[in-house]
């Protein structure tokens, strides 16, 4: 029974210290370059920092722009250059200069609202 994997769409967990789980995906055709740059890096953690409607923390990811977007809906993922971090924007709020566009959350996004600056975020890939 083999199961094709869709390359194009990688299926990501968040793990909030304390709070819970949240499911994502990365979609590639989005911002390739940065996509698999975090994907190689892939489990990352990082302490949560927060901005308006957006929770970000900092990867071990050093990328330019991408397709960068100065606008995002709720529930996009996405790569922040100047931060070199990773940014989940769970409200209406927008970022704070131009981030490239990774992914979106897919199950859980209100568990956001509840990070408080400094909770621990492990994000992984799921198999």
């Amino acid at each position: 029974m083999s199961k094709e994997k869709d390359i194009s769409r990688l299926k990501v967990r968040f793990i909030l210290e304390g709070i819970g789980e949240a499911e994502g995906e990365l979609v590639r055709f989005l911002a390739p370059r940065t996509v698999d740059m975090i994907i190689r890096k892939l489990p990352v953690e990082g302490r949560a920092a927060l901005w308006l409607e957006e929770v970000y923390f900092e990867i071990p990811v050093k990328m330019g722009e991408e397709k960068a977007k100065s606008n995002v809906e709720k529930g996009t993922i996405a790569f922040w250059p100047l931060g070199s971090a990773l940014c989940i924007f769970y409200g209406e709020s927008q970022p704070y200069s131009p981030v490239n566009v990774v992914g979106k959350i897919t199950k859980n996004l209100e568990l956001f609202r509840q990070v408080k600056s400094g909770t621990r975020i492990l994000v992984e890939l799921v198999e």
